[in-house]
């Protein structure tokens, strides 16, 4: 029993940090109680216990509770070990050479989250997470993951973003495999209207993918007839970032071996 207590308390915990996700710089106990389903008393021992170890903390003047020093700490030692500090150049060169809004992100359950690139607000964090379904970034990190961890339906029902979104598990399983076939996953519309997007994995060694690149542009921008001028461009960064990110044990062999 008290080791379902503790497993209990441990998915509470990520859970509360997790309500932070969606762009909001704080919330109030209640706002927390309210998103966890759970009564004030225990979201408050919750939230003191989460503060008191620094992944919360408290706002003297309004009560209302943040994201804490060590949330900050941990991410920046994730970013800095992912060799993430290494890979601003080149995805600036690529939004260079494409005049295109370039991204980089992971998986993260349901969603693709974006750990580097344009279409980030600096300032409220909004558009950090993306759902796999609707995105090239998540039809990629879909397409090429490891043996399990595309099992669609896991991923529940597929919520309509426009009139274009696949809503069908079995519709997007074949979107899947015509992506590993062209080697690439591409959005039309189906996230936001009139906006296209095409991506890219970045493979390692067993060819399972580690992380998404995306260029987004406008379908008059990213006609038909160029879209593979722009996968061919996102290719290239990918390869790159393969030596930037990846141990050499983990990566593909180069052209030349």
């Amino acid at each position: 029993m008290a080791a379902e207590g503790g497993v209990q308390a441990v998915h509470r915990a990520i859970s509360m940090l997790g309500c932070f996700g969606g762009g909001d710089p704080s919330l109030s106990l209640s706002d927390l109680s309210r998103r966890m389903e759970l009564p004030t008393s225990t979201t408050h021992r919750l939230a003191r216990t989460l503060a008191g170890a620094g992944f919360l903390e408290q706002e003297a003047w309004t009560g209302r509770y943040r994201l804490g020093p060590s949330i900050t700490e941990l991410g920046q030692l994730s970013f800095h070990r992912r060799g993430l500090h290494r890979i601003a150049p080149e995805l600036a060169e690529l939004a260079r050479v494409t005049s295109a809004t370039v991204d980089l992100a992971v998986r993260n359950g349901r969603y693709a989250v974006i750990l580097s690139g344009g279409s980030l607000n600096p300032d409220s964090g909004v558009g950090l997470r993306r759902p796999l379904h609707s995105t090239a970034l998540g039809k990629v990190l879909l397409a090429w993951a490891p043996e399990g961890r595309a099992d669609l339906e896991a991923l529940g029902p597929l919520r309509a973003l426009t009139g274009r979104t696949i809503v069908d598990h079995a519709e997007l399983r074949a979107e899947l495999g015509k992506a590993r076939e062209a080697g690439y996953a591409l959005n039309d519309g189906e996230s936001y209207d009139g906006i296209r997007t095409v991506a890219v994995p970045v493979l390692d060694r067993l060819d399972h993918v580690r992380y998404a690149l995306a260029v987004r542009s406008t379908p008059r921008v990213m006609s038909d007839a160029r879209i593979g001028w722009f996968v061919t461009h996102a290719r290239a960064c990918a390869r790159a970032l393969e030596v930037l990110l990846l141990p050499p044990a983990e990566r593909r062999p180069s052209a030349s071996e």
